[in-house]
């Protein structure tokens, strides 16, 4: 099939990598000038580093550099990406610095016009199958504060993490950062290096995970395994996690709250007053932070400040000077205001018609396993399962796209698919109190929903590298095997084993395509 992919970050890169082995014909879009979707050099903010240590976060083919550090830099990140393009002759599918204005499917056929856009040029392009991978952090989100135009026009600025990418902007300025995730917390160390004055501004504290635990155990150990989202319920518990969450066991809660006394000392939370409100469970409610390095120390000497429990109420210029005022009535100094508010999930590009086919009642996307919309033919979703290991999760949807479109696979009957989903996102919403990102995030439970898809593939990790999961991080590499059963199925080419036996990429993609053709 000519397959159109909308976005070129770790999940459009993978997809296009797969469906390409498997002997479709594939285009890439990104509106931006690089690969790396939200690892852009557009979009990458200064102290950016990854959540997952390098092992854990990486492609099952392809792992990063080992002179590396552990958690890889926002930098580095780009451009082990750029390595992949390399490395399996990803470039000549690209269309970077291109954005995708229109997706419009012919009703008769179902297949798609895609009209783009770069610079002044636009163009339209065909194609059977259309994949969006535009990710789940797509458009950043700033909030509607009363003023911003009296605060700008005073020489105030107000943007977000993704689009402050100089750190030379807050030189001897005063600075805001809004928001206490992981993109706040890192920008305010990086700006407090240069800034006059550096002031967090957080509505809602969470609970964070140090590198390592107590200053020993690095936290892969804890949440990167099987056994660690085990210590949360899943809605389809079986085998182990069923006993670990019996009615009588307390070994979860005991474990959780011991992991809650070591953080709190060791971060000096009742110190600082930054001590969260609810329990240590909380901190996967919707995804799981890491601590940032140096952001507690620099509270405790002075140089970020933190006001809990509140929020900017509005902007405005007081005596000559660029301001925020906050809930509590206080005026802080603000000549940045930088917002890590999260992002909007959006896409622009599909119709009216399309978009209401693709959202429950509360805007939620409805998707089969993150992939497959229940009523719009010839679309997918990969990278919708924003997780501990997106990559690897991207991946392996990948594969389970590849096997639907080779026609092998069956599937349920629509209403129970719908039905399915329905159940998944009313529980996913009260799990999270309504922060999933609209239905794309199922962190903590990665593991599971990597399993359900390959279930539907019937494939299977092996039981070996199950066990070994439950103890040690994920390793990616252990799903090569997985791929491997997949290509043998079709009698197609898997890029990595051709490359081991000796033919590169570039000479394993033909009889790639020969092979799928016949299977066609």
């Amino acid at each position: 099939m000519r397959v159109g992919i909308i976005g070129a970050g770790f999940a459009g890169l993978g997809a296009a990598k797969v469906l390409t082995e498997f002997g479709h014909d594939v285009t890439v879009f990104d509106r931006t000038p690089d690969v790396g979707g939200v690892w852009s050099r557009t979009r990458r903010y200064p102290g950016l580093t990854t959540q997952n240590d390098k092992g854990t976060y990486a492609y099952s083919d392809f792992p990063m550099p080992r002179e590396y550090p552990q958690w890889p830099t926002g930098a580095q990140v780009q451009a082990y990406l750029e390595s992949y393009v390399e490395r399996f002759a990803l470039r000549p599918l690209l269309r970077l610095d291109t954005e995708v204005t229109r997706a419009l499917q012919d009703p008769a056929t179902g297949s798609w016009t895609v009209q783009t856009a770069s610079g002044e040029d636009a163009d339209s392009h065909h194609f059977d199958f259309l994949v969006v991978a535009n990710g789940t952090l797509c458009d950043p989100l700033i909030p509607d504060y009363p003023g911003v135009e009296e605060y700008r026009a005073g020489g105030g600025r107000l943007c977000h993490t993704s689009e402050f990418t100089e750190l030379a902007e807050a030189d001897a300025r005063d600075i805001i950062v809004v928001g206490y995730g992981k993109s706040a917390c890192d920008l305010a160390v990086a700006v407090s290096e240069v800034a006059a004055s550096t002031t967090v501004v957080a509505r809602n504290l969470i609970w964070k995970m140090p590198r390592q635990l107590g200053n020993l155990l690095n936290y892969k150990y804890l949440l990167l395994t099987r056994m660690g989202e085990a210590l949360f319920p899943y809605m389809m518990a079986a085998g182990f996690e069923r006993f670990l969450h019996a009615k009588s066991s307390k070994v979860p809660i005991s474990m959780v709250g011991s992991i809650q006394s070591i953080v709190t000392r060791q971060l000096g939370l009742r110190e600082s007053g930054l001590v969260p409100d609810g329990p240590f469970t909380d901190i996967a409610r919707s995804t799981v932070s890491l601590v940032t390095e140096e952001f507690h120390p620099r509270i405790a000497d002075g140089r970020i400040t933190v006001h809990r429990d509140t929020e900017i109420s509005r902007l405005l210029v007081q005596t000559g000077r660029p301001s925020a005022q906050l809930a509590s009535g206080e005026i802080v100094p603000a000549d940045l205001v930088i917002c890590g508010t999260g992002f909007q999930q959006r896409v622009p590009f599909l119709s009216e018609d399309a978009r209401a086919q693709l959202f429950d009642e509360h805007g939620n996307f409805e998707l089969y396993h993150q992939i497959l919309p229940l009523t719009v033919p010839k679309l997918a979703f990969v990278g919708y399962n924003s997780s501990f290991f997106s990559p690897l999760g991207a991946e392996v949807g990948a594969l389970w796209l590849a096997d639907y479109l080779g026609g092998a696979m069956t599937l349920p009957p629509v209403e129970f698919r719908r039905a399915q989903v329905q159940e998944r996102l009313l529980w996913t919403d009260e799990r999270t109190e309504g922060k999933h990102s609209r239905g794309t995030n199922v962190i903590p439970f990665s593991m599971h929903q990597i399993d359900e898809m390959l279930s539907d593939v019937g494939l299977d990790v092996g039981r070996v590298a199950r066990i070994k999961q439950w103890l040690l991080p994920v390793d990616p590499s252990a799903y090569q095997a997985v791929a491997g059963q997949l290509h043998r199925r079709y009698g197609t080419v898997h890029a990595a084993a051709a490359a081991v036996r000796g033919a590169g990429p570039a000479e394993a993609a033909p009889a790639a395509e020969s092979a799928a053709a016949g299977h066609g």
